[in-house]
C-alpha cells in the first residue's frame, strides 16, 4: 500500500471520523443516499454538489468520500459535529483487503439528476470536472485548517500545499488528465509544488478561451462562479511564484549552490578522515559541498577534529560546505566479534596462470608520518618504529624478511615521497607474504645484515562469520562472540550478540529476518528469554560474511523502538553546538517528531536543520503526518531516502515506487531531499561505474541532494558525480 493509498480521502461522516473509516453505502441505495449526505450544509442559492466518491477496481463499488458545495460566498463548505478538523488515516487492515480503490470526481447540477456515470463532452465537461477538484481541493484546506494553524509560519505555504496534494492524489484523475492533454492543457500529475495555483491558471483560461462555443450558448443549469474566489487567490499566497520561493526555501537546509550546480553532494566522512591530512579537502575541492558524520561510529573527540578540519579546508578553498551530524537511533545491530589476528597479506596481481601481472605496491614510512599521499593508492601500507629508518635505506635497495611462515620475501625500493609529516617510500612486493606487527626488515650490504626497523601497528582482521543457506545461527541476548569461521558443517552453530531486549520480545518462529541490509535472510525458527535461533535462507553461493555492527531488521514484527534513545539525546548536546544539521535516525510515528521538538526547543536551537531519516515502512505510510508535525517549528527541514533499510522494510521490488512517491510527497511541501545509500557504489569501492549506477544518479538529480558513503576512490567518484550534476552538461 502507497502513502497516498494510506490516505483516505476527507471523511465528513461523524462515524467515519471517529474510526477513521470510509462510509460504506450499498449500490442498491447509492442515488438516494447521495442525494441526503449526512452531513449538515447551508445553501441559499440553488444547490450544486460536488461529490468525491471512492470506487473498488472491478467492482466499482462506491463508497463516499467526500462533499463539497459552495455557500453564498462561492467558498468550499463542509459540515460536520467536530470542530477540530482531522487528517484521517484509513485503518491497515481494511486498505490491504481493498487494494485498488480508486476515487473519482463527479459533479451534478441538482440533487434530483445527479447521475454518478454521467459523462459530459468538450470543454465545458472538462470545466466542471476541474472545478469539481478545484472546491475539493479548497475543502480539503478548510477542513485541515486547525492541524494547519499549528504550522509554524515559515511553513504554512508549504504545509497548505501538502494538503492540497493529498486532496488531489485521492482522486482517480486519469480521464481527466487525457481530457486536459487533448485541448493542450497540463497534466495534474506534474503541478505537485503549485496545486491551487495550477487548477485556478486551468480554470480562468478554460472561461476566457471559451474553447466550445457549443456548451457556452447552453443553458446547462446553474453555473458554479468560482470566479470570485479566484480573483482572490491572485493576490494571496498561493500562486506560482509563491511556490516557488517557498521551495528555494531548501537552501536554508543545504546552503546556496555553488555556479551551475543543480543538486548538493554529499560525503560520510569516519575514522578514514583522520588518517589522511589531506582527504577532507581533496573531498571539498572535487565538488562535496556536505560532509555526514554518523554518531553511531566515534566519540566527540573524533567528530570535533573532523569538523575543525572540515571548516579548516573550507576557509582555504573558499567553497561553503555543511556538516550533518546523524543519531544512531534505536537500530538494532549485530554485537562485537572477538578481534582477530593482528595480521596483513601482502598480494601481487596474478593472471590465470598464476604469473605475476604487476607487483604489490607497499607504503613504508615512520609511524608518525601518516598516510601516504592522495594520488597513490597502495595495496599495504607498514609502519617502522625506528625513525632513522629513511637514513639507512636507498632508492634501488632491498628490503628483506621473513613472514609469519618463515618464508623469505623482500621489498623492492622504488621510490621516495614527501608527505605532509615525513617522508615514505614506494616499494614493491612480487610474492605473496603475511605481515604481522614485529616482523623485523633489513638489508644487505656486502653480505652483511643491516637491521632497519620492526612493522609495527599491524591492524587486526576484521571478524566475521561466514553463512551458507541453510545454516543456523544462535542470536544472543548479551555474549562476545569469539567463534572465527566455521571450518566444518560439524561444528556448532555460530553465535552473534544483539544486546537490544526489543528483539527477543518482538519475534516470533515464523517471522522473516534480515541481515547487514539485506545481504542475509533468515526465518527465526525459535525463540526463548536470551536467544534465537535463526535458519539462513539467503545468502551467496559461496556464503556471506557476517561481521560486527550490522543491521538487522525484521520487517513483519511489530516491535516498538523509542524515538530518541539516551545516547541520542547526549550526542545531540554536541550535535546542537556543532553541526549545522541533524539526521534524525529511523524515525517511524508522530511522537518521534514531537520528542525531537522538545529536546530541540529545550537547547533553543531553532537554527539547526533536521532532516528526517526515512528507513522504515512506518515513517514512508505517515510521512506527510510527519513533515506536517515537524512543520510545527522553525527549523530548516529536511528528508533523507536511506534506501538501505528502506527496501529491506518495504520489499525490494517495491523500492523504487516508494523513492519516487517520497519525492513527490516532499515536492509537494517543497521540502529537499536527500538521496542516499549505494550511490556510485561500485565507482567508490572498484573504481568503475556500472551501467545502472549511472542512470541512478540521473534519477537523484531530482533530489536536492546526492550522498556518497566512504570508499577506497571516493575522490575519484565525487569528481565524476560533480561532472554528471554540472548544470551545463544537463542541457542538452
Amino acid at each position: 500500500m502507497t502513502t497516498m493509498g494510506a490516505l483516505s480521502a476527507y471523511v465528513v461522516a461523524n462515524q467515519a471520523i471517529q474510526t477513521a473509516d470510509i462510509l460504506q453505502l450499498p449500490p442498491s441505495n447509492l442515488r438516494r443516499e447521495l442525494q441526503h449526505p449526512p452531513c449538515r450544509f447551508h445553501v441559499k442559492q440553488p444547490t450544486h454538489i460536488f461529490q468525491i466518491l471512492a470506487t473498488h477496481g472491478r467492482n466499482q463499488k462506491p463508497r463516499m468520500s467526500a462533499f463539497a458545495v459552495p455557500d453564498e460566498n462561492n467558498k468550499a463548505e463542509m459540515g460536520s459535529s467536530h470542530d477540530d478538523p482531522v487528517l484521517v488515516l484509513s485503518k491497515s487492515n481494511k486498505s490491504s483487503k481493498d487494494p485498488d480503490v480508486k476515487v473519482v470526481a463527479s459533479s451534478s447540477h441538482s440533487q434530483a439528476n445527479f447521475c454518478p456515470n454521467s459523462e459530459q463532452t468538450g470543454s465545458q465537461g472538462i470545466l466542471d470536472k476541474l472545478k469539481a477538484v478545484h472546491l475539493h481541493v479548497l475543502a480539503s484546506e478548510q477542513w485541515n485548517a486547525s492541524l494547519l494553524k499549528l504550522c509554524h509560519r515559515n511553513y504554512l505555504v508549504s504545509a497548505t500545499n501538502l494538503v492540497h496534494y493529498l486532496a488531489l492524489k485521492c482522486l482517480d484523475l486519469e480521464q481527466l488528465n487525457e481530457d486536459l492533454s487533448s485541448v493542450g492543457l497540463l497534466n495534474l500529475e506534474t503541478v505537485n509544488s503549485h496545486i491551487l495555483a495550477s487548477l485556478t491558471a486551468a480554470i480562468r483560461l478554460l472561461e476566457t478561451l471559451k474553447l466550445n462555443s457549443l456548451n457556452t450558448k447552453e443553458n446547462i443549469g446553474p453555473r458554479i462562479d468560482t470566479q470570485n474566489r479566484i480573483d482572490q487567490l491572485k493576490n494571496e499566497k498561493f500562486t506560482i511564484h509563491t511556490m516557488k520561493k517557498a521551495f528555494s526555501d531548501g537552501e536554508l537546509l543545504l546552503g546556496p549552490l555553488q555556479h551551475d550546480k543543480t543538486t548538493h553532494i554529499m560525503v560520510t566522512v569516519g575514522q578514514e578522515g583522520l588518517g589522511s591530512e589531506t582527504l577532507i579537502t581533496d573531498l571539498i575541492k572535487m565538488g562535496a559541498s556536505i560532509i555526514r558524520i554518523n554518531c553511531a561510529h566515534g566519540n566527540p573527540s573524533d567528530w570535533s577534529e573532523i569538523i575543525r578540519r572540515v571548516k579548516r579546508s573550507s576557509q582555504l578553498l573558499e567553497k561553503p560546505c555543511r556538516i550533518l551530524m546523524d543519531l544512531a537511533g534505536p537500530k538494532l545491530r549485530t554485537g562485537k566479534l572477538k578481534p582477530g589476528e593482528c595480521a596483513m597479506k601482502i598480494s601481487p596481481k596474478k593472471n590465470a596462470t598464476g604469473n605475476v601481472n604487476f607487483p604489490a605496491q607497499v607504503w613504508l614510512c615512520h609511524k608518525g608520518a601518516g598516510p601516504p599521499p592522495a594520488h597513490f593508492t597502495p595495496d599495504a601500507v607498514l609502519f617502522i618504529d625506528d625513525q632513522e629508518f629513511f637514513s639507512k635505506i636507498n632508492v634501488g635497495d632491498t628490503v628483506r624478511f621473513h613472514d609469519i611462515r618463515g618464508r623469505k620475501r623482500m621489498l623492492k625500493i622504488c621510490r621516495r615521497l614527501d608527505v605532509f609529516s615525513g617522508t615514505g617510500y614506494v616499494a614493491e612486493c612480487s610474492r605473496t607474504a603475511y605481515v604481522e606487527s614485529g616482523t623485523e626488515l633489513y638489508v644487505k650490504r656486502k653480505k652483511l645484515k643491516f637491521p632497519i626497523g620492526k612493522v609495527v601497528d599491524v591492524p587486526s582482521i576484521e571478524p566475521f562469520i561466514r553463512l551458507r543457506v541453510g545454516d543456523l545461527l544462535i542470536i544472543s541476548r548479551d555474549c562476545l562472540c569469539e567463534q572465527d569461521e566455521l571450518p566444518g558443517p560439524t561444528s556448532s552453530a555460530p553465535i552473534i550478540a544483539c544486546s537490544s531486549g526489543l528483539l527477543f520480545d518482538s519475534v516470533k518462529p515464523g517471522d522473516p529476518i534480515a541481515f547487514d541490509d539485506g545481504k542475509i535472510w533468515g526465518v527465526v525458527q525459535g525463540t526463548s528469554i536470551s536467544e534465537i535461533i535463526v535458519s539462513i535462507t539467503h545468502a551467496g553461493p559461496k556464503g556471506t560474511k557476517l561481521g560486527s555492527e550490522k543491521s538487522i531488521n525484521i520487517p513483519e514484527s511489530n516491535i516498538w523502538f523509542e524515538g530518541l534513545t539516551s545516547k541520542d539525546l547526549m550526542d545531540l548536546d554536541f550535535v546542537s553546538a556543532n553541526a549545522d544539521m541533524v539526521g534524525v535516525s529511523f524515525v517511524r510515528d508522530v511522537r518521534d517528531i514531537v520528542v525531537l521538538r522538545q529536546e530541540l526547543e529545550k537547547r533553543k536551537v531553532q537554527n539547526l536543520g533536521v532532516v528526517l531519516k526515512i528507513e522504515t515502512k512506518s515513517a514512508f505510510e505517515k510521512l506527510p503526518l510527519l513533515l506536517l508535525e515537524a512543520m510545527k517549528s522553525s527549523n530548516p527541514l529536511g528528508v533523507m531516502i536511506a534506501r538501505g533499510d528502506l527496501a529491506v522494510e518495504c520489499g525490494w521490488e517495491k523500492l523504487a515506487d516508494v523513492q519516487d512517491e517520497i519525492l513527490s510527497v516532499c515536492n509537494a511541501a517543497h521540502i529537499p531531499v536527500i538521496w542516499a545509500t549505494q550511490v556510485l557504489e561500485s565507482l567508490v569501492k572498484s573504481g568503475v561505474p556500472t551501467r545502472a549506477e549511472l542512470t541512478d544518479v540521473a534519477s537523484g538529480r531530482r533530489a536536492g541532494c546526492i550522498m556518497l558513503n566512504k570508499g577506497k576512490h571516493i575522490v575519484e567518484a565525487i569528481k565524476f558525480l560533480d561532472g554528471i550534476l554540472d548544470g551545463s552538461s544537463i542541457k542538452m
